[in-house]
């Protein structure tokens, strides 16, 4: 009597894995941050460690048997280590360090011939590489020759003073007193485009002409109380001491009798002309406390400016200054309508400390 074996194939590798094993590639399989490619091999091995063979396995993750049987048989030999991608050596460099030490020194110690600074192509051309070749170095090294930023430490010998007491109002305002950030954003100019605007549609941007006709200018001087968030506004044609003199009136009669008002501004001329310093000696329940020289990003009611050059000036279409000084107050109106005041963070040692950090980077990195 004949007898016919049954074949059984290709062993599979036993599998067996010990509690850490088990929590760290459980852990792997669900992280949200883990590689999708080490999360299916650690629960590839999860699921062989449950006794599954490679077909039943393979089913479930929508692979073939032939990945399960490879990384069976990879983790049981090296254990965890085994289910990251093996070393691949790429084509050998072509660009030496020698290379790439003369692009970057070129870069930071040199200038082309009749240009500012150096961009990929002339860059390329000067020392024979490609322009991508180019681009990847400096991107490497964080060298960014097209852009430049601006910088204006202040020269104010009283800044540190300066600093303390303005920034101390700001997180500890007095008691019965009314704070108010002043400036004046002076020479907004009635900007008229040459040619009729073409309104917003479906799948085009809203249209109007690069060039514009100017049909005057305008000066709006405001307080933004920093407890309410609510903005004193008045708008005057030209930007004199006496103008000021107008507005502090306005602030003056807003400002109930029984309370003493601290005035935050800067160091411009009409603030501290003689007419100024007289109207304030009458007035001994008026403070003035000053920005340090070059610091106007001290006071709040600049980003009050850069909110009505945002959303009314920048786009905003004017034949006259009537019509440019009607939208000013709109936009005064509908922010004091529903006043928000800006939430002030930073206390005078941290706003220090960030000057001191910039300023001593600045002159370590232009030292070397």
């Amino acid at each position: 009597m004949e007898v016919t074996k049954t074949r059984t194939g290709r062993p599979k590798t036993e599998l067996v894995l010990d509690d850490a094993e088990r929590k760290t590639l459980t852990q792997w399989s669900h992280r949200g941050k883990t590689a999708q490619r080490l999360a299916l091999r650690s629960r590839l091995v999860l699921l062989c460690a449950e006794g599954l063979d490679n077909k039943a396995v393979a089913a479930r993750l929508g692979v073939r048997p032939q990945t399960v049987c490879k990384w069976r048989a990879r983790f049981v030999e090296v254990r965890l280590e085994g289910l990251n991608d093996e070393y691949r050596p790429g084509a050998p460099r072509s660009v030496s360090d020698d290379k790439v030490e003369s692009v970057v020194t070129r870069t930071l110690e040199s200038k082309p011939a009749g240009a500012t600074h150096w961009s990929t192509r002339s860059m390329a051309k000067a020392v024979g590489l490609s322009h991508d070749t180019i681009a990847r170095i400096w991107r490497t090294f964080g060298l960014k020759p097209h852009r430049v930023d601006t910088f204006k430490l202040s020269p104010d010998p009283l800044l540190i003073e300066k600093v303390r007491e303005v920034a101390g109002i700001y997180m500890c305002p007095p008691e019965h007193a009314a704070v108010f950030c002043v400036d004046e954003k002076s020479q907004i100019q009635a900007l008229d485009r040459t040619q009729p605007l073409l309104p917003m549609r479906l799948g085009y941007p809203e249209l109007q002409t690069h060039d514009y006709v100017r049909h005057g200018v305008t000066t709006l001087f405001a307080a933004l109380d920093i407890k309410t968030g609510a903005v004193i506004g008045e708008i005057h044609r030209r930007h004199r001491a006496i103008e000021f003199r107008s507005f502090l009136d306005t602030i003056d009669r807003a400002v109930p009798q029984d309370l003493d008002v601290y005035l935050i501004m800067d160091n411009y001329g009409t603030h501290k002309s003689a007419l100024i310093k007289a109207w304030l000696k009458k007035r001994p329940r008026f403070h003035v406390c000053f920005t340090p020289t070059y610091s106007s990003w001290l006071n709040q009611v600049e980003r009050v400016f850069a909110d009505l050059t945002q959303k009314q000036l920048r786009r905003g279409t004017h034949t006259s200054v009537a019509s440019l000084e009607k939208a000013i107050r709109e936009f005064l109106a509908a922010r004091n309508a529903d006043p928000k005041p800006f939430k002030w963070t930073k206390t005078a040692d941290e706003i220090l400390e960030s000057i001191a950090r910039f300023a001593g980077g600045v002159l370590r990195a232009h030292r070397t």
